[in-house]
């Protein structure tokens, strides 16, 4: 299914569905499309919305973290969002909860999947090189427990991203800004539930890292998805959405 990206005061999101917000952070190299198959199943009872992060054209002196929760913060301002359940898949985790410390306030719950912000094996422990075709086709395909997900569109979409050398310089700044910035000894203070879904074969944030999680988070609960890698939602969406649907049951 195909859904509208709006544009409006900056900002190049997707906004389905009314009632209580669902707001979904990609990762790095993710997209709008990674959460087809939540929108999908939850914009019948919930808003869904979903916020382009601007990794790829973003200034470069504001191409970290810090750059990337600013950013958050206008949209949600913009939007006057509150009561939010935050969902994020990798790098969009470690915004999630750099936000959550900010504003505590707005944040009602919390999903986790793949998240950095303790410990991740960025693209592999290396970056994308350009114009090396066989290169980020490897690394797309080590996204995921099935490397045939890893479609020849999904392999083009990314090099044509990554063969621009603007845009590597932005997103490897951005990387080594989430490999710095530890959250270890800051997300004890975060009280909201909060839900991790696992691919227990993620080989970028491997399982002991939601071990971590669950164990410094002080109101979690931990799933793990087997013969998954870094994005349950993309390789097993029937199953992320169950674990999803119970969370938002349990803590309404």
């Amino acid at each position: 299914m195909q859904y509208t990206v709006k544009s409006q005061a900056g900002f190049e999101y997707i906004d389905e569905g009314e009632g209580e917000v669902l707001m979904m952070l990609h990762g790095l190299f993710g997209a709008l499309s990674n959460w087809t198959d939540v929108i999908t199943h939850f914009a019948g009872r919930y808003r869904v919305v979903i916020p382009m992060m601007p990794v790829y054209t973003m200034p470069l002196k504001q191409a970290d973290l810090n750059g990337l929760t600013d950013f958050i913060e206008l949209f949600v301002a913009h939007h006057q969002f509150k009561d939010l359940t935050l969902v994020g898949n990798s790098l969009g985790g470690h915004i999630g909860l750099i936000f959550t410390l900010r504003h505590p306030h707005l944040v009602k719950r919390m999903v986790l999947t793949g998240s950095s912000g303790l410990f991740e094996h960025g693209m592999g422990n290396s970056y994308p090189r350009r114009s090396s075709y066989e290169f980020v086709r490897e690394r797309v395909s080590y996204t995921f427990y099935d490397p045939t997900i890893a479609t020849k569109e999904l392999v083009d979409e990314v090099f044509q991203i990554t063969n621009d050398s603007s845009t590597c310089l932005r997103m490897i700044s951005i990387a080594r800004s989430a490999q710095r910035h530890n959250m270890a000894k800051d997300i004890h203070a975060i009280e909201v539930p909060i839900l991790l879904v696992w691919g227990l074969n993620d080989t970028i944030t491997p399982a002991v890292v939601a071990h971590e999680f669950y164990n410094l988070l002080p109101n979690s609960t931990l799933k793990f998805v087997d013969k998954c890698c870094h994005v349950p939602m993309m390789e097993h969406p029937a199953l992320f959405n169950q674990y999803f649907e119970d969370f938002l049951n349990l803590t309404a």
